[in-house]
């Protein structure tokens, strides 16, 4: 989903087929299609180049698959794959698990250790892990790339306050618009939707010689799972989705749906960090250290901190905030830094350093601007978005300004899937209840559409697929599926079946004995998981 493209840093882990012709045949929650079937070659495993997945012993390989699955014999790309194996004897083998970290357009290539690095217990030791690189993203081949320093320093203001500003804005969209193409080439962008990225996971399926797949995603990669799980139902074994995509509202609803819950996340953030102003110094209350946010935003819209963070770099950096609670205590670092001492260092090592790399931007733009036909009509977007702003201005401009290419885009739409889980015989769904990525309703309606399916509630919780951050009471269940396919009990009505503590707010070192005590709040998680959220938002 916006922005959120998982990877895992290198100090542990460096922690998307055709619309099917005729059209209605994508939106049914059958399997069949008219398209011709296809069958990969099995995958040639070899050494993997990334040292982490040395260091495990994965193999890595590649899966050709068509570009366009309704043209089997016409031209190929080829899919990124890895997998650490299975540790236990075969008679207690579960069978290959697949892992999407989001996005769209994260690259998965290392989740291959994803047993080794994030499931305790051994749980994840009678899977063969499998990480891949969707269509377009990093290993995969063709890798696509429009303007690599389009999210770089000091980028004009993103709230369109004078008409110069925003046809500034609307001309680098297209410009990007008009790069992917150059770029990427017609063919590509027509075939980079979830639907051929299903198409593609049942190719991976069909190459490792599996009658069925395991499946945990994240985010965007819950959603990809959805459209899995309708096309391919029996495919399916055990499946985890955590932060879940809300199938009704693909993708321009969605992404108003985030503007005012990270508004309201990062009040929450801002409460914290007042929480603790005898470390900060930065406001006793939350609506004081918005103001301090606010005021020093405007500064920097004349006066960017070193020459390169300006106020659009600002919002960018205080958005992890929005999405988890891994990160919140550098920013606050960082914030009272650059306040207190005009030390800009710890804000650009928080946004990024070139050389700047788009691929991320460049994959989440083919698939969302195609997946769903997206607004091309600019008085339409302008009135949207203004009317958002005035609700909920942290991000809204700046979100509608990373989806602007999609004004412009150049891969022909078509309509979302119509999800239906009903086949799939059990599915364990994650979200807090104030996910601002994936807001809560998407979880309820993702429920509704899987009536096997268990819901778990992080109760209150702010952080964005934080499932297997050291929280027992979920974490707990996930590794009891995982080794046994057992669910807790589906609930009547419309809500979350088991309800479990957040992820929990940090506790910053040099806290005072007595809010130390009174926090509710443990350590966030491992140093890995703490990476992972620092390097989720692509730039």
């Amino acid at each position: 989903m916006n922005r959120f493209v998982a990877v895992v840093a290198a100090a542990g882990v460096v922690l998307s087929g055709v619309i099917v012709a005729p059209l209605a045949n994508a939106e049914s929650a059958k399997p069949t299609h008219h398209a011709p079937e296809f069958t990969p070659k099995p995958i040639q495993w070899g050494e993997c180049e990334n040292p982490t997945l040395v260091r495990s012993g994965a193999e890595c390989g590649f899966v050709e698959v068509p570009l366009d699955y309704a043209k089997p014999r016409g031209d190929k790309i080829r899919l990124a794959v890895s997998r650490v194996s299975h540790k236990t004897p075969d008679s207690e083998y579960q069978g290959p698990a697949l892992v999407n970290p989001g996005g769209p357009g994260g690259s998965g290539l290392i989740y291959a250790v994803f047993g080794d690095f994030f499931l305790p217990d051994g749980a994840g030791d009678s899977y063969d892990w499998v990480g891949f690189d969707p269509r377009g993203v990093g290993s995969s081949e063709p890798s696509l790339s429009c303007i690599p320093d389009f999210d770089g320093y000091n980028r004009p203001y993103y709230v369109p306050v004078t008409p110069k500003l925003e046809r500034t804005w609307l001309q680098r969209s297209e410009d990007y618009a008009d790069a992917c193409l150059e770029n990427g080439g017609k063919k590509l962008l027509d075939h980079m939707t979830t639907i051929e990225a299903a198409k593609d996971m049942d190719s991976i399926r069909k190459a490792l010689g599996a009658a069925q797949i395991n499946y945990y995603g994240f985010s965007y990669g819950t959603y990809l799972g959805q459209v899995y799980a309708t096309m391919f139902p029996d495919k399916l074994r055990r499946v985890v989705f955590d932060g879940n995509v809300n199938p009704a509202r693909v993708w321009y609803e969605a992404n108003i749906d985030q503007d005012i819950a990270f508004d309201r996340n990062i009040k929450i953030y801002f409460d914290w960090v007042a929480k603790y102003d005898d470390i900060y110094h930065l406001g006793k209350t939350g609506k004081d250290v918005l103001k301090l946010f606010y005021s020093e935003q405007a500064k920097l819209i004349r006066h960017p901190a070193g020459e390169i963070i300006g106020p659009d770099e600002w919002t960018d950096i205080f958005l992890s905030a929005a999405y988890y609670v891994y990160g919140w205590e550098d920013i606050a670092n960082a914030f009272a830094s650059w306040v207190h001492d005009g030390d800009f260092a710890p804000l650009r090592d928080l946004y990024a350093s070139p050389p700047f790399e788009d691929n991320g931007h460049a994959v989440y733009l083919a698939v969302i601007c195609t997946d769903a036909r997206w607004p091309t009509n600019i008085n339409h977007y302008r009135v949207d978005n203004w009317l958002t702003h005035i609700r909920a201005p942290f991000t809204t401009w700046g979100n509608a300004w990373f989806n602007g290419p999609c004004l412009y885009w150049h891969g022909d739409s078509g309509k979302p899937v119509k999800v239906d889980g009903r086949g799939v015989e059990s599915a364990l769904l994650i979200n807090e209840t104030n996910d601002s990525a994936t807001p809560y309703p998407g979880a309820i309606e993702v429920r509704k559409r899987f009536p096997n399916s268990v819901l778990i509630e992080g109760v209150g919780g702010t952080t964005h697929s934080g499932s297997l951050s050291g929280v027992e009471c979920t974490d707990s269940i996930i590794i009891e599926y995982l080794k046994t396919g057992a669910l807790p009990e589906r609930k009547s009505g419309n809500r979350s079946d088991v309800q479990c503590d957040p992820v929990p707010q940090p506790v910053p070192s040099g806290a005072t004995a007595d809010k130390r005590a009174a926090s509710t709040g443990t350590d966030t998680g491992t140093d890995l998981r703490k990476e992972l959220a620092a390097a989720a938002i692509p730039r």
